[in-house]
């Protein structure tokens, strides 16, 4: 059978943990770009995201021994240890130490033997840049101000594993009639959409449900490359989203929502306007989801004068492939 999307996967930053899911000293194992990679944090505080397979005989970093089972590998200094016969890698990926050894074998001393992966944290986040030819980031994560200040509430978050491209599920933004069909809104969005670069920008007006009924609001949504998306509502109670789209492999994504909504005089503000807008946005994931996960990729859609800019959208995606066919978009 074909596979229902043939894009590979897209180069960019992507969320592969939120940063306090990895303390100093931990080590995790965890699945992205079509391989399995260890996470770790130095006794520094650094985080650091390796293949992980050790380049001796192959033992998996992120699985711990002894005290260290149940965990991964264990940290020591800046580095982690295999916990097959103790070699030492740091973040770069260099072999560190072989304590048994009277010499560093010539291919691994000095040498960057695991591939490793550029790391940022920023909006609570660790973010990962990954690019099938190894090349340095293009662009830098855009910083928060809602996801670093004390004034905005805790995040609220949402994970998901959807077997989809996430070029699929960034196409939703150029496509305003689904609101209509899938999300049952009371009228077709009116939206404006730019693309610049690696940058994508939306405003869209809507009538936004709350438990009073609906009223007139405003949707900005942005998205810097493919992984980083961000959407904030006014109109009633403002709520910022990050939405961030990871593969795990070619056919599918985990997918994470963080909400948070200012706080009023100091205080977290739940239920009511508040939830009833993170429910229904919510909501609204979990109906794209079956569609996403059954239909396949049309490369040359017969589409209408009422579908919104998918062709200019798919034209400003391929920028994200490496030896992809654009025609074919």
């Amino acid at each position: 059978m074909e596979r229902r999307y043939p894009m590979p996967m897209p180069f960019g930053w992507y969320a592969v943990a939120y940063s306090d899911e990895l303390e100093i000293g931990d080590a995790i194992p965890v699945t992205y770009f079509g391989k399995d990679l260890v996470l770790f944090r130095t006794e520094s505080g650094k985080s650091c995201l390796l293949d992980a397979y050790c380049p001796h005989l192959g033992a998996h970093l992120g699985y711990g021994i002894h005290e260290n089972a149940g965990r991964g590998g264990r940290i020591q200094g800046e580095s982690i240890v295999c916990p097959f016969h103790a070699w030492k890698f740091n973040g770069e990926g260099i072999c560190t130490d072989i304590p048994y050894a009277k010499n560093m074998p010539p291919k691994v001393k000095g040498k960057k033997c695991l591939p490793s992966y550029p790391i940022t944290e920023t909006n609570q986040v660790i973010w990962a840049w990954y690019h099938p030819d190894e090349c340095d980031p293009l662009w830098e994560v855009e910083q928060h101000e809602e996801a670093n200040s004390t004034e905005w509430a805790p995040l609220q978050r949402y994970e998901w594993e959807i077997a989809t491209h996430s070029q699929e599920m960034a196409e939703n933004a150029a496509d305003p009639a689904h609101f209509l069909y899938v999300h049952r809104t009371s009228s077709m969005p009116e939206w404006d959409i730019e693309y610049e670069e690696f940058r994508s920008r939306g405003v869209q007006k809507a009538r936004m449900p709350t438990p009073r009924g609906e009223v007139d609001g405003a949707i900005i949504n942005a998205s810097v490359g493919p992984g980083q998306g961000f959407t904030k509502f006014v109109g009633i109670a403002e709520t910022f989203l990050m939405g961030m789209t990871t593969p795990i492999d070619e056919d599918r994504v985990k997918c994470r929502f963080a909400f948070t909504q200012p706080k009023v005089d100091g205080e977290v503000v739940t239920g009511g306007v508040n939830g009833a807008i993170i429910k229904n946005i919510v909501g609204q994931l979990e109906e794209d989801k079956p569609i996403w996960e059954n239909k396949i990729y049309r490369p040359l859609p017969v589409l209408c004068d009422g579908d919104g800019p998918i062709a200019k959208f798919r034209k400003w995606y391929s920028q994200f492939y490496v030896d992809w066919d654009s025609s074919q978009m």
